[in-house]
């Protein structure tokens, strides 16, 4: 009898530990996933701002730091020479540290880089101080599709719409309350500017409470609760002998060319024909606002499918039509326009996805992600100033318009082959497939 009663107590003692052990570690996984999630979403907001509100602001910064249309000018061509230069050394990095850490540290350096340059007094203080902020921009964009491939290995679709629309509603934002939020604050342009650092001090947040936790280090997928945790591979991965790592890069630099020309232009081009000035900032800002709702949508419908070169081919065919719009009836369609060139330029998160869908592991997603983004940034870098040199010198945007149209057909191209159903490890394994 006593020894049954042993057991008993020794087995219900046993089945409540376990009870009371299981609910925790639950919770624990829960509670991770959800401030991942939320570290993404504000991750996301945070990586156009330091660009947009500048553009918003570019005549006052011009004005107060008696900068020269020289260097205003290279201010606007730093960004993807800085996504492309520090975008590289995220992958060591995220070996080293883990890409939770070098996130949280990404977004520590967009805080400091938005909070001093305003206040530097100079026009080379605000380029260091914007390049710092660059940096960080620049390693969380190639490390965000590796944590989401980490965490929600099942879900890359619905979690990169997520990421991509927070992204396009943080690039709008920042574009459309700059100058209101600056007149609101008393008119100067520093604070107009700096108040955006603030938004980025909330991002550092939820990395600091994953870091502190050890969720989202390095390796830490598998420890710390990751539904379905994505295996380390820690080898060399030969990136350059894919072709398909190729084909994305290049896709990834065509869109990005697409996109900065028409944040850059397009404003101007309707202006130039007859809109006015303000009607031709609000379209602009439709172009960029579709992306919000699209961003979500594409990768979404982009993992569904195995192969993302229908999706590749009917932006295209947007960007074809709103380039001919532009340059027949520029003013007459100019709605229409801009509502086409706003649904090519989601071509943005479709690269993204696939960057997610061309990489079994981890490692593979984040030199894939590194690859493809440095190479792309590098090739997107000539492209606004050659259509405003074109401009220039043949006084109107026949020949401009011709090349934006020239170099979707590329994009398009590289875009089909990208989104073919290949992981970059076997073609780098075994060499590249015709």
């Amino acid at each position: 009898m006593v020894s049954e009663q042993t057991r008993t107590t020794t087995s219900t003692r046993i089945r409540g530990s376990a009870e009371s052990t299981q609910p925790p570690s639950q919770h624990t996984r829960a509670w991770a996933t959800r401030l991942v999630t939320v570290g993404i979403v504000l991750t996301a907001l945070n990586l156009r701002p330091a660009i947009t509100s500048f553009g918003a602001l570019l005549e006052d910064v011009r004005d107060g730091l008696g900068m020269s249309g020289s260097v205003a000018g290279l201010l606007t061509s730093v960004p993807p020479l800085c996504f492309a230069v520090f975008g590289v050394m995220a992958p060591r990095l995220a070996r080293r540290f883990g890409p939770g850490a070098v996130v949280c540290a990404g977004m520590v350096a967009i805080t400091t880089g938005l909070a001093i340059r305003p206040y530097t007094g100079s026009a080379g203080g605000f380029l260091a101080a914007s390049a710092l902020a660059l940096m960080g921009i620049a390693l969380s964009n190639v490390l965000m599709p590796v944590i989401v491939k980490r965490w929600f290995p099942d879900r890359v679709g619905s979690m990169t719409g997520l990421y991509s629309m927070a992204l396009a509603l943080g690039t709008s934002a920042a574009a459309a309350v700059t100058v209101p939020v600056t007149d609101a604050l008393g008119g100067g342009w520093q604070s107009g500017l700096a108040v955006w650092a603030g938004l980025a001090a909330a991002a550092v947040l939820p990395w600091i409470a994953l870091v502190r936790a050890r969720g989202a280090d390095s390796g830490d997928g598998e420890r710390t609760g990751a539904a379905h945790p994505v295996p380390r591979d820690t080898g060399g991965l030969r990136i350059t002998r894919s072709r398909t790592a190729w084909a994305l890069a290049v896709f990834f630099g065509l869109q990005a060319t697409a996109a900065y020309i028409t944040m850059g232009w397009m404003a101007q081009i309707f202006r130039d024909a007859g809109v006015s000035a303000g009607t031709a900032g609000l379209l602009l800002a439709v172009t960029m606002v579709m992306g919000v709702p699209l961003a979500f949508v594409i990768p979404r419908l982009a993992t569904r499918m195995s192969h993302q070169g229908p999706i590749v081919v009917a932006l295209g065919v947007c960007g074809l039509a709103g380039y001919a719009g532009l340059y027949l009836a520029p003013a007459a369609g100019a709605w229409v326009w801009a509502l086409l060139l706003g649904v090519s330029n989601c071509a943005f998160p479709l690269a993204l996805t696939m960057v997610g869908m061309r990489a079994r592991t981890g490692a593979g997603v984040a030199q894939l992600s590194a690859f493809a983004q440095s190479t792309g940034y590098l090739i997107s870098i000539p492209g606004p100033l050659l259509v405003g040199v074109l401009y220039q010198h043949s006084g109107g945007w026949g020949l401009p318009i011709a090349l934006m149209a020239a170099l979707m057909i590329p994009q398009i191209a590289v875009g089909v082959l990208a989104g073919r159903d290949r992981t970059v490890e076997d073609e780098a394994a075994s060499g590249p497939r015709p």
